[in-house]
């Protein structure tokens, strides 16, 4: 194959798919009815234009016939007046008008067969449009169906393709990780905040509920309140008591006791 042969083959291809990709399935259905219907409207002209024809040439062999018939009442007229030559004359006269009426009813006969059948033809063009009309409704609901299954099947790809549900699967645990770091500094915060552990309890010591209510409770359950943990008070130098018992040494004795 020569060079410009496969520049056109090659051009042609282009071309080609480039129609397939332009062509819609709707429109070029609509198209074709289109088309279909201003044939339609051709042919039955062309049919009105052939049943006129012969409606015409009906017409005329009726004439010729009547014209026949007439001809032949005058001849029987001469006859009945006695005028042969009159009667052959009329007869005479009625033989070209038969003449007249046999070919005008041939041809009246070859228009009507004709008429006949343009008029079957168009009933079946008629019939073949109406069903290309509701066939090519369906074909455009099919089409329509066939789109919308092929975006949302391209909708649900582009989504798995660019992540978009990934995306909210980072987001999340960015937002976990940002909280985790939070809470570690918040607990380096307590750490270092300074201050011992006594005050930290103090501060999270949390104010005792009603103790009236604490204690009716446990008098309830037969649970002996707590005694309350005294601490003893200091004596003041010289006054401490040694000993136990009833005998008891002071510290405060003088020197002469001694």
């Amino acid at each position: 194959m020569g060079i410009f042969n496969r520049i056109s083959t090659l051009f042609k291809s282009e071309v080609n798919a480039g129609l397939d990709k332009m062509e819609d399935p709707e429109k070029i259905l609509n198209q074709l009815i289109l088309d279909m219907s201003t044939q339609l409207n051709e042919a039955k002209k062309q049919v009105a234009v052939a049943i006129a024809d012969e409606k015409r040439l009906k017409k005329q062999l009726e004439d010729e016939e009547a014209r026949a018939v007439e001809w032949e009442r005058k001849a029987m007229m001469a006859v009945q007046a006695g005028r042969d030559d009159l009667a052959s004359e009329a007869l005479g006269r009625k033989g070209e008008y038969d003449s007249n009426v046999a070919q005008y009813r041939q041809q009246w006969e070859q228009q009507k067969a004709g008429t006949d059948r343009l008029r079957s033809k168009l009933k079946e063009l008629n019939t073949k449009i109406e069903d290309a009309k509701r066939k090519k409704n369906l074909l455009v609901a099919r089409q329509k169906r066939a789109k919308a299954t092929a975006t949302i099947h391209d909708t649900l790809s582009g989504m798995d393709n660019n992540s978009a549900f990934g995306t909210f699967d980072r987001m999340a645990e960015k937002v976990d990780r940002m909280e985790a770091e939070a809470a570690a500094k918040e607990e380096l915060s307590m750490d270092f905040s300074g201050g011992d552990d006594l005050e930290k309890e103090f501060r999270n010591l949390k104010p005792a509920v009603n103790s009236d209510a604490l204690a009716a409770l446990k008098a309830k359950m037969g649970v002996a309140p707590a005694a309350p943990v005294s601490k003893p008070a200091e004596q003041p130098y010289g006054s401490e008591s040694y000993g136990a018992g009833n005998n008891k040494l002071s510290k405060a004795s003088s020197w002469d006791d001694v």
